[in-house]
């Protein structure tokens, strides 16, 4: 394993560009439009391109297409997660999600930071934070949950909202950024 990817996976700053970086991401690219072009595949064809995709995955898991990631081995989902159309969830580090999930049309789980010297940005510099979704989440339309967050289990997000700190268990969050605005039986 090269440096850049060994940094990449120790959350350090590393550079993309690096050939085994982007070879690993045209093997996300060839499963991405297998995966998005089996649309009308039967269940189990399309099971199996994200079984391959991804780097591990429950049993009733579905994603409708069209879905993309940075390398999808670095996604974990539990069992009977539901993620609606066009998500984009960027795995430059860890993202974990626990069963009985659901996920609305254009939701974006993005673990990539860049650096805010502009010199060292410009070089391409950037790291990874995870993302952790509890069990029994439910993240609405367009909901965007930025680098390093976790969301506690039980929790709602309303569709929109931006997801910048993490969120306790059993609560209702709105905004952008997203607050905390109630509690949840």
């Amino acid at each position: 394993m090269g440096e850049n990817k060994q940094r990449m996976l120790a959350g350090d700053w590393y550079l993309p560009q690096d050939a085994e970086l982007v070879a690993d991401n045209q093997r996300r690219f060839e499963l991405c439009a297998a995966y998005n072009g089996a649309g009308g595949a039967k269940a189990e064809e399309r099971t199996a391109i994200l079984s391959e995709l991804l780097g591990s995955m429950g049993e009733g898991v579905l994603i409708r297409p069209p879905f993309q990631c940075d390398y999808g081995s670095h996604i974990s989902i539990g069992d009977h997660v539901f993620v609606n159309f066009n998500a984009v969830f960027l795995d430059a580090a860890p993202i974990t999600i626990g069963s009985h999930v659901q996920m609305g049309p254009n939701v974006q789980l993005l673990t990539p930071t860049h650096e805010l010297n502009a010199a060292l940005r410009k070089a391409g510099w950037e790291k990874g934070e995870p993302i952790a979704i509890g069990d029994n989440v439910w993240l609405g339309g367009g909901v965007i949950v930025c680098p390093g967050v976790t969301i506690g289990e039980n929790t709602v997000v309303g569709a929109g909202s931006v997801v910048t700190k993490d969120l306790p268990a059993g609560v209702l969050a709105v905004g952008n950024p997203a607050r905390v605005i109630r509690t949840l039986d």
